[in-house]
């Protein structure tokens, strides 16, 4: 999802298969089998378009980089908390984790990026088979574009500041995808931004002269500490999806 250079979603999905194949641990794999039946054993409406929408999706060729079933109950529960109505996603792929956002509450609505058209049929057809295309708004093009647009949308008072904003784009541009999203998001809301940690390579100086999606997850956490308009931390996660983690803010 970048303005820059529409390759940057194929480069960033070919990063994310490469970063799950290369980091793997039994154990891992093992807890989240055992622990996410136990924990989700009450029902939701929409359960079963959850899993639908991950099927269905690698069925019709996306690859399988959508977030954990533990990651998209977690995202899930963290809407609750702040009760958040209005949330805004960057990079939807199948709909999987925007599908988990929406089953929050019913009063919920997502506005979600994706800059691959194919990829956003895909998602709609996930979103109807959810009954969700009234709740879920799915936009198409690149990241950079859109966000000063609905920016501009939000001054003019067309559309209501975000509660919580969930980037899951391309890493070469996850400083600017994370200013527009706090710009749009309202004080004391949250914006989450994931696969920060790059099995590690977040900490690999060398690495981020040549690979463009190391250096930009580094620019966002040295850029993000100097955000006065945020508090931020990042936690490191393991589980089926290996070895990542994610930098989440409060606004103030």
């Amino acid at each position: 999802m970048s303005h820059h250079n529409d390759n940057l979603g194929a480069v960033e999905s070919n990063a994310a298969k490469e970063l799950y194949i290369a980091e793997h641990d039994d154990r891992w794999t093992a807890v989240d089998a055992y622990q996410f039946p136990h924990l989700n054993q009450q029902s939701s409406p929409y359960s079963a378009a959850i899993d639908h929408a991950l099927s269905n999706s690698i069925e019709r060729g996306l690859e399988d980089i959508s977030v954990a079933p533990s990651q998209g109950k977690f995202l899930s529960l963290q809407c609750r908390i702040i009760d958040a109505k209005r949330i805004l996603e960057m990079g939807t792929l199948g709909a999987y984790s925007t599908i988990w956002m929406a089953s929050s509450s019913p009063e919920v609505r997502v506005v979600t990026l994706e800059i691959d058209p194919n990829t956003a049929e895909i998602a709609r057809e996930n979103i109807r088979f959810a009954g969700l295309e009234d709740r879920i708004e799915v936009l198409v093009g690149a990241a950079l574009d859109l966000l000063p647009r609905l920016a501009s949308e939000i001054e003019q008072g067309k559309r209501d500041r975000f509660d919580f904003s969930f980037i899951d784009a391309d890493k070469a541009n996850a400083l600017p995808y994370f200013d527009w999203a706090v710009k749009m998001t309202r004080p004391r809301g949250l914006v989450y931004v994931d696969n920060m940690v790059r099995k590690g390579l977040l900490a690999d100086e060398q690495r981020a002269k040549t690979d463009q999606n190391v250096r930009g997850v580094r620019n966002a956490v040295e850029g993000i500490g100097k955000d006065t308009r945020v508090d931020a931390v990042l936690l490191q996660t393991v589980g089926v999806k290996n070895y990542d983690g994610f930098l989440m803010a409060i606004v103030k």
